[in-house]
This record gives C-alpha cells, structure tokens and sequence, in this order.
C-alpha cells in the first residue's frame, strides 16, 4: 500500500508542481521523490519534525483535491491504457506496418513536446 500511495503522490506531484508553493514543492520533492525522513527535512529547513509532517500531509489533500477538479493524472493514465492497446492491435494485426507504429508513437509523445 505504502509503495502505491508514493507512486500515486508523485505522479500527481508531477502533474500539479507548478501549482504549489516552494515550500510544499521541496518537502513532497524531498519525501516521495528523494526518500527523506521527516527528521532529514527538518534538520534542512530547521523547522520541527511536526511541521514538515503537518505541511505534506497538507500538499497531499491538496494534491487530490487538484485532481478531482482537473483529472490530469487520471486522463493520462486513460490515455496510456488506450495507446498500449492500440499498440498491442497493431502488433497482432499489422506487425510490418512501420508507418503505423511510427504514427501512434508520435503520437504517444506530443505531451512531452
């Protein structure tokens, strides 16, 4: 459970960063990302254990909260669900088409341009 929760935390940290204060940005950065201890960050920030505690589990409400409103992370995922099963269709049924293959991995990767 702890490994999904971090996985889902960092997503959606990827999607909603620029959203967020640098504070909430460095301690979920240095919490799921970097794998701190609550000890660790507090001794960076000079600030109490409790406190870093508090703030992240602040940023992650909001974190959820930014994705029931926006679904970024679920429409991607949506997206990454089709694309792998057009790709599995083109591999039994059009395995030599080149041109194909090569428009869906185009298209797979517009959202990193």
């Amino acid at each position: 459970m702890k490994i999904e929760k971090n996985y889902r935390i960092n997503s959606l940290f990827e999607f909603y960063r620029p959203l967020l204060t640098d504070k909430q940005t460095n301690y979920v950065q240095l919490y799921y990302a970097d794998d701190y201890s609550l000890g660790e960050i507090s001794e960076e920030f000079n600030v109490s254990r409790q406190a870093v505690y508090d703030n992240i589990k602040r940023t992650e409400v909001i974190l959820e909260n930014y994705e029931k409103q926006l679904y970024l992370y679920k429409d991607f995922m949506t997206r990454n669900d089709e694309s792998d099963a057009i790709k599995k269709y083109i591999s039994i049924h059009y395995p030599n088409d080149k041109k194909l293959k090569k428009l869906v991995d185009d298209l797979e990767h517009t959202e990193e341009k």
